[in-house]
């Protein structure tokens, strides 16, 4: 971090070589706010990126949804969708739309909500 204020400085300086030093002290000072709200916004993207568990609704969720899961290919969505309603995750294998290993992949990340 302390790297990218110094880099943001330097460029801020760099510039700016016709204004006086109050000038250059409110640049480098929006330009350090600007990085670091980015900063926040990077590192809270990369938080949701690596946390990406959000469930999904067997019973609601679109084909793209269904198809981001481990494993799921868009035939399996669609499979999935024609299966509906579901009463509990587990009978996308007693129905046989997966196998117990495809399950397996996204079991934790697939609801049913009443």
């Amino acid at each position: 971090m302390l790297y990218l204020i110094v880099l943001s400085s330097s460029l801020v300086l760099t510039a700016c070589p016709n204004q006086n030093p109050d000038q250059i002290r409110q640049k480098t000072a929006e330009e350090t706010a600007a990085l670091k709200r980015d900063t926040k916004a990077v590192a809270q993207g990369v938080k949701e990126g690596l946390s990406s568990n959000k469930s999904v609704d067997l019973n609601k969720a679109s084909k793209d949804d269904l198809a981001s899961l481990p494993g799921i290919t868009a035939e399996q969505a669609d499979r999935i969708i024609a299966e509906r309603p579901y009463a509990n995750t587990h009978q996308l294998v007693t129905r046989r739309v997966l196998s117990e290993d495809e399950y397996s992949k996204v079991q934790d990340r697939v609801v049913v909500n009443p």
